[in-house]
């Protein structure tokens, strides 16, 4: 199910890897075009599908999206939520929105993941010597119900 061109897919996967570069935690993408349940739940759910939970310092991060519903979420592994505050996603969710609301889905995605990068590089730094990709930069489509 590509519901983005390889060329916007391309896209995607340089950004997590950009921001991939600022720190040792582990970003994903995942697209589906409906979400049948609650939308955290929904990635929750895929979350664990896709192992994220498995990273060496459980700091792996699900940016899910269902494009047709037009409902998305962003979460942190335990490693994550147990140095950042409750709201740590916020702004995060907010300057994604602006471009989701202009419909220009992929760009919200790549804003998202510089954002990111950016803000878990301040708890979990890049480590040049010791840093390894634990987990795929391809966008994960799954099928949805």
């Amino acid at each position: 199910m590509a519901l983005f061109t390889d060329e916007e897919q391309q896209r995607i996967r340089e950004a997590i890897a950009d921001a991939e570069k600022h720190t040792s935690g582990e970003l994903r993408v995942c697209i589906e075009k409906t979400c049948s349940e609650e939308v955290l739940e929904r990635a929750a759910k895929y979350f664990f599908q896709l192992d994220m939970q498995k990273t060496k310092l459980r700091n792996g991060v699900l940016i899910y999206v269902a494009v047709v519903d037009r409902k998305f979420a962003i979460i942190g592994d335990a490693g994550i939520n147990q140095v950042v505050d409750t709201h740590f996603w916020d702004s995060t969710k907010e300057d994604m929105l602006e471009h989701f609301k202009t419909g220009d889905i992929v760009e919200g995605i790549v804003t998202g993941l510089k954002i990111a990068g950016d803000q878990l590089g301040k708890f979990f730094p890049y480590d040049l010597n010791n840093d390894a990709n634990e987990l795929s930069d391809d966008v994960a489509f799954m099928d949805g119900d």
